[in-house]
């Protein structure tokens, strides 16, 4: 029933990453292209929970352990089974907020909390299941459970490394009432940038949830910051992440290398994650503004479809962040003062008529009384 739920990592390489180079160097060029570091002496995400929406998150990984919560399984609503920890889960859920202690594996916000929220999800990176009628005729989704569900624990970010080719109105509901609440969503943007559809038109098809308004979409990028061959190109771009050979947690310990825009979309909710803990306050909109304004590379033409604005920066969406809470919706204005140098109009008259125009008109009506009567006198005293 769940098949059309899929992971959207293109292939978690089973690469080792050589024993002789520690992981934080490994990392390096990914915490470089996001600016981490100079971020991280603003916040590291303490007081954020990001809510994982994909396979179970791996608890007991040492750069985690301690600050994940696993919920209950989302696939259903009705069956409350034991949910194992997934691979693609527990990476990206690594991305967000593995701590780096001692020198180890460092998340883009490595003091935010985890709450994991299972999903049926495919890790199977060759698969790519279509949507089945029956998952359109249920009445709340998986993915909506999920949201709901995270909103209601208290999450302020909810990163989704998932997608499927169709929209559902209990999810579009979901997400609304998510925005609603001030939870920022993340999701990837899909690998569907080498399919012969996109090749074909030119743009790929919509994922979703990225495809929903409101969800901020993340397209992948390589070493080199060029959008990455597989990363599917469409409107609901918004910003990129790097998502070629970035070194992941794997399930049960050790690492490995990923590819596909599920990394860069954890990426970005980590950076959403600093957001939020620098300015809680701040709505959905405004941390995806902050994000845009802050991205670096942005293209020629100021936006496309394929990295959107640009390659996200942390510590340029910090203050990009940091300049939209100053903003007020309202300018106070006091009691004494109004626009502009001029004299105060006149008050305002009491409502109903007018007492001289009364008098007036009640002159008026017995002057035309009395020389009315005086004519029908002079008219009689003729007649006589």
């Amino acid at each position: 029933m769940l098949a059309a739920v899929r992971a959207l990592l293109a292939a978690v390489l089973v690469l080792q990453v050589p024993a002789q180079a520690p992981i934080r160097e490994q990392q390096q060029w990914v915490i470089d292209a996001l600016n981490l570091e100079q971020a991280w002496r603003t916040t590291k995400g303490a007081g954020v929970t990001v809510a994982v929406i994909d396979s179970a998150v791996d608890p007991d990984i040492r750069e985690l352990r301690g600050r994940v919560t696993v919920g209950p399984d989302m696939s259903s609503a009705a069956v409350s089974r034991e949910v194992r920890p997934g691979r693609h889960g527990t990476a990206m859920a690594a991305l967000i907020a593995a701590s780096g202690d001692g020198g180890g594996y460092v998340g883009a916000a490595p003091e935010a909390r985890v709450l994991s929220l299972p999903l049926a999800v495919s890790e199977d990176p060759d698969r790519v299941d279509p949507p089945l009628e029956e998952d359109r005729a249920i009445v709340e989704s998986p993915l909506a459970r999920a949201l709901r569900y995270a909103v209601n624990q208290g999450a302020q970010v909810v990163s989704m490394s998932i997608g499927t080719y169709g929209a559902h109105r209990s999810e579009r509901e979901a997400v609304s009432y998510a925005l609603g609440k001030g939870v920022v969503l993340v999701a990837a943007v899909g690998n569907d940038g080498q399919t012969r559809y996109a090749e074909e038109n030119g743009t790929s098809y919509w994922s979703f949830p990225a495809g929903y308004p409101g969800v901020i979409g993340v397209a992948a990028v390589d070493k080199r910051r060029r959008v990455a061959s597989y990363s599917s190109d469409n409107l609901s771009v918004l910003v990129a992440a790097p998502g070629s050979q970035v070194p992941v947690v794997r399930r049960g310990g050790g690492y490995e290398l990923s590819q596909g825009t599920s990394s860069a979309a954890a990426l970005v909710s980590g950076v959403a994650a600093l957001v939020k803990a620098r300015h809680p306050d701040l709505r959905p909109d405004q941390v995806a503004q902050a994000l845009a304004v802050g991205a670096k590379g942005r293209p020629a033409t100021g936006y496309d479809d394929e990295t959107g604005f640009g390659v996200v920066d942390a510590a340029a969406a910090l203050e990009a962040a940091a300049g939209l809470a100053e903003q007020r919706r309202s300018v106070p204005v006091p009691d004494d003062q109004h626009f502009g140098q001029g004299e105060d109009s006149p008050a305002p008259s009491a409502p109903g008529p007018d007492p001289l125009r009364l008098w007036l008109y009640g002159i008026g009506v017995l002057v035309a009384l009395v020389m009315f009567c005086g004519g029908i006198v002079v008219l009689n005293q003729r007649r006589e």
